[in-house]
C-alpha cells in the first residue's frame, strides 16, 4: 500500500514537471511563431488583401479553411499574417517601457534624491488615470496608426517597469552583500551594474510575459477602434470589427481572430505564471 502511495506520488511529481504551466505556455506560443515563420508555405492565399467578389461570405470549406469576409478575401490568410502583426505589437510595445522603466527604477531607488521625487511624481501623475484611457487620448491627439500607438504606449508604460525596479531596489541595496561591496571600496556604478541589476531586473523580466499579453490585447482593441492598424492591413483587432457587423450571417470573420487573441493570451500567461512559480521555487 505504501509502495503504490509512493509511486503514485511521484508520478503526480513527474507529470508536473512535464506539464508545467510554464512549458504548456512555451508551446502554445510555439504554435504561431511557427505558423508566422512559414506564413508562405502555411496560407493557401499568399496575399492577405486579395478581394475575390465571387467568395464574399463563403463559408469555411476547403478552397477557404477559415472562410471569406464581406470582400471575398480569405479569412485563414489575414489571420496568419495578421498574428506575425500582433506579435510585433506584443513585443514592440515591451522593449521601450522595459529598458527605460528598469533603469529609471534602478537610478531612483539606488541613488535617491531629487531623481527619486521627479520619478515618483511622475508615476503619481500617469496612474491617476485608466492606462487604456491614457493611451487612447494620445493616440488620438497623434493620429490612428501602429507608430503612434507605440510611442503612446511607451510613454505610459515605463511606469509599471519603475515602479517594480524600484521597490526591488529599495530592498536590496540595504542587504548585507550590498554593504560588503561598499566596504570593498566598488565604485557605485560597478555595485549598480554588477550586483543590484541583476537581482532586481528579475520581477520585470517575469512581467514581461503578462504585459506582452497586455499589449496585444491593447493594440487588438485599439484596431477594434480604428486607432491602430488601418485597413487592409490584416490585424486581429481590425477583423473583428470589420466582422461584428455581420456575426449572424458570416460567424467566422469574428471568430477566428478572436480564438488566436485567446490562444496568444492563454500561451503568454501560462508561460508567465510557470516563470513566477520556477523563481519562487528558486527562492526558497
Amino acid at each position: 500500500m505504501a509502495t503504490t502511495t509512493t509511486l503514485t506520488t511521484r508520478l503526480i511529481t513527474h507529470s508536473r514537471k512535464i506539464f508545467s504551466p510554464s512549458l504548456i505556455g512555451a508551446l502554445i506560443i510555439l504554435i504561431p511563431v511557427l505558423i508566422v515563420a512559414f506564413a508562405p508555405s502555411v496560407v493557401t492565399h499568399l496575399n492577405p488583401t486579395d478581394q475575390d467578389f465571387d467568395a464574399i461570405f463563403a463559408p469555411p470549406s476547403a478552397a477557404h479553411l477559415f472562410g471569406a469576409d464581406n470582400y471575398g478575401r480569405d479569412v485563414f490568410t489575414r489571420t496568419v499574417y495578421a498574428t506575425g502583426l500582433d506579435l510585433q505589437i506584443g513585443v514592440f510595445c515591451v522593449i521601450f517601457p522595459f529598458l527605460f522603466g528598469s533603469l529609471m527604477g534602478i537610478l531612483s531607488g539606488y541613488f535617491g534624491g531629487w531623481l527619486d521625487v521627479l520619478t515618483m511624481r511622475a508615476v503619481d501623475v500617469v496612474i491617476a488615470f485608466p492606462f487604456i484611457v491614457l493611451v487612447i487620448a494620445i493616440v488620438a491627439m497623434l493620429g490612428p496608426g501602429l507608430q503612434n500607438m507605440y510611442i503612446a504606449v511607451s510613454m505610459v508604460g515605463w511606469i509599471v517597469y519603475a515602479r517594480i525596479v524600484r521597490a526591488e531596489v529599495l530592498i536590496i541595496r540595504n542587504s548585507e552583500y550590498i554593504e560588503a561591496a561598499r566596504v570593498l571600496g566598488y565604485s557605485r556604478w560597478r555595485i549598480v551594474l554588477r550586483h543590484i541589476l541583476p537581482n532586481a531586473i528579475t520581477p520585470a523580466l517575469v512581467f514581461i510575459a503578462s504585459d506582452v499579453t497586455l499589449c496585444i490585447l491593447l493594440g487588438t482593441t485599439l484596431s477594434f477602434l480604428g486607432l491602430g492598424a488601418q485597413p487592409p492591413t490584416p490585424e486581429w483587432g481590425a477583423m473583428i470589427s470589420e466582422g461584428r457587423g455581420f456575426l449572424t450571417q458570416a460567424w467566422w470573420v469574428s471568430v477566428f481572430p478572436g480564438l488566436a487573441i485567446a490562444l496568444v493570451g492563454i500561451g503568454f500567461s501560462l508561460l508567465g505564471d510557470g516563470i513566477a512559480d520556477l523563481l519562487r521555487v528558486g527562492q526558497r
